[in-house]
């Protein structure tokens, strides 16, 4: 099998998924194919080794290779997926990116049979620091699902699912999950500029703060709530703020139930259009 995976898509994510494999020398560059329409990230990911073809038609369709990378938009994920319905029901495996695609959508495009992977990384995935969350159904060999695990690490950290219906909540915890960080960040900096900090003290604060404490929680064996015990001191200044923070009814707590909750029942609607 001369090419052993063909990534349809090379845009923001395609791309730091492709310089994470072969940066990480999963595959060599000479394994790998790009299907990328748009001339200037076609010439982009040649630029890194790998083949790089304007549209399907350019493959060799007898050469079918080990994997299938679908990482292009969910809305036209379905009509591109069409184009590879001679590689389904068989020994390629098809791994998604696409958000709220279910592995339904590419059996009745590809083929009850194919072998399909559904993915869900967050944006972080871009600089290695992902979270990436898989569903496999019944016809991936265990092979093939190390494989596609050990390619995903290069993005960051894997977790795969004993059910696909997890991925609604997975979408809603760690795929919107930076988009909630971020306002954090954005609403700790205000805070700061109304306490009287420079505008640029207050912006380092809060992302240098944000970071390494985010930093800690994964390289700390703490678990998070004794990591903030250890920051309280008895009627000190974080206790005062926790107090705020930590109200049962109006605390970050039941704010963040209620927003998790708001984008999984978004994620199930947008499953079910």
């Amino acid at each position: 099998m001369s090419t052993r995976i063909v990534l349809v898509g090379c845009g923001h994510m395609g791309f730091a998924m492709l310089k994470g494999w072969l940066g990480g020398g999963v595959v060599p560059v000479d394994q790998v194919a790009v299907v990328e329409p748009t001339p200037a990230l076609r010439e982009r990911a040649a630029g890194l080794g790998v083949r790089a073809v304007a549209d399907a038609e350019a493959l060799d369709a007898s050469d079918a290779p080990e994997l299938l990378v679908l990482a292009v938009k969910p809305q036209v994920i379905r009509d591109v997926a069409a184009h590879y319905r001679h590689w389904g029901n068989g020994a390629t495996t098809v791994l998604s990116v696409a958000a709220g695609t279910s592995i339904a959508t590419f059996e009745d495009v590809l083929g009850g049979q194919t072998p399909v992977i559904r993915s869900m990384p967050n944006i972080p995935a871009m600089i290695g620091k992902g979270m990436i969350a898989t569903y496999a159904n019944a016809h991936v060999s265990p092979e093939t699902a190390k494989f596609v695990e050990a390619l995903l690490s290069c993005s960051g950290a894997v977790a795969a699912l004993p059910e696909e219906a997890m991925m609604d909540a997975v979408t809603a915890v760690s795929g919107s999950g930076p988009g909630y960080v971020f306002f954090f960040i954005e609403a700790l900096e205000e805070a700061a500029k109304r306490a009287g900090l420079p505008d640029d003290v207050a912006a380092l604060l809060a992302k240098q703060t944000v970071w390494g404490a985010a930093s800690l929680a994964v390289e700390s064996q703490d678990v998070p709530a004794e990591l903030r015990r250890q920051v309280m001191s008895p009627n000190g200044t974080t206790v005062a703020g926790l107090n705020v923070l930590m109200d049962e009814t109006k605390g970050l707590g039941p704010l963040l139930a209620g927003t998790v909750d708001a984008a999984r029942r978004r994620s199930e609607e947008l499953g079910k259009a």
